[in-house]
């Protein structure tokens, strides 16, 4: 089997079911896979590309780790990646030391909380000229795309497996405003009965950031015309909301309980 960054982990599985253990072994990250719930949940929809950016390691890890098992690895890709050199931007061969501000999100998410609020407050902090480093596990993808609208440039630093900085700088004036209360439940019965024969649904609750946002926006980009996705949440995905916007789609929010939201996305 040839495989490349677009390969979905359940193909790989498939072709040869010792492939789970030679994932595994690559990030702790990935030992979610030996339970066999979240292995039907996350392989089917979750490629090499898409679970190396989550988990922090590289496509050519999971090549070096398939490789013995007989996948063949397409060479279009092997020789995009070894033409990839990382460049700094000019900003952050510029920054000074206080310039920076640092905040370390670890021990947030670590309690299970959402650090989206602390980033924020931190956020518009920032001046014109500075920066601010955020310290995770991953590289926050949905936080990158976010600021990036509203006037910040990022550079993402790898340090090691699990430890990750991301830095923000703002490049001019401006505030940083999101709002997630937007469009909550308003009209939820209506659109809800509209779209009732024509649902595609989908679970994110057991996902760990920002993998959420990543199932969701695939699960988006084959939706059909005439169709809504109904998703289950455990928070409102204040990240999502301006992409949704972007990409010309309308939605709803239901907040459930504490610790459960739905939401309906369909085409504007």
């Amino acid at each position: 089997m040839i495989i490349n960054s677009d390969t979905k982990i359940a193909a790989i599985l498939k072709q040869n079911p010792a492939a789970l253990d030679a994932i595994v072994s690559i990030t702790p990250k990935f030992e979610k896979l030996r339970n066999p719930l979240l292995r039907k949940l996350m392989a089917g929809r979750t490629s090499i590309g898409m679970a190396s950016k989550i988990s922090g390691c590289s496509v050519t890890d999971f090549f070096k780790k398939l490789e013995p098992l007989g996948f063949e690895i397409d060479n279009t890709t092997m020789k995009v990646i070894n033409e990839e050199k990382p460049k700094l931007p000019s900003f952050f061969k510029s920054l000074k030391p206080e310039q920076i501000k640092e905040f370390d999100v670890r021990p947030i998410i670590d309690e299970g909380e959402d650090p989206l609020k602390m980033i924020i407050k931190n956020v518009k902090n920032i001046q014109p000229g500075e920066a601010l480093k955020i310290i995770n596990s991953f590289e926050p993808t949905p936080l990158i795309s976010l600021l990036k609208k509203q006037g910040f440039e990022s550079y993402v630093n790898k340090i090691e497996d699990q430890l990750v900085e991301t830095y923000f700088y703002r490049t001019g004036p401006g505030s940083v405003e999101i709002n997630e209360k937007e469009n909550i439940a308003e009209d939820w019965d209506a659109i809800l009965q509209k779209f009732q024969d024509k649902l595609q649904m989908v679970d994110v609750r057991q996902l760990e950031m920002p993998l959420p946002m990543h199932r969701i926006l695939e699960a988006l980009d084959n939706l059909p015309e005439d169709s809504a996705l109904f998703v289950y949440h455990k928070r409102i995905p204040v990240f999502l909301l301006p992409e949704l916007a972007e990409r010309k789609f309308d939605y709803r929010i239901k907040e459930i309980c504490d610790g459960e939201v739905q939401l309906l996305i369909f085409k504007s």
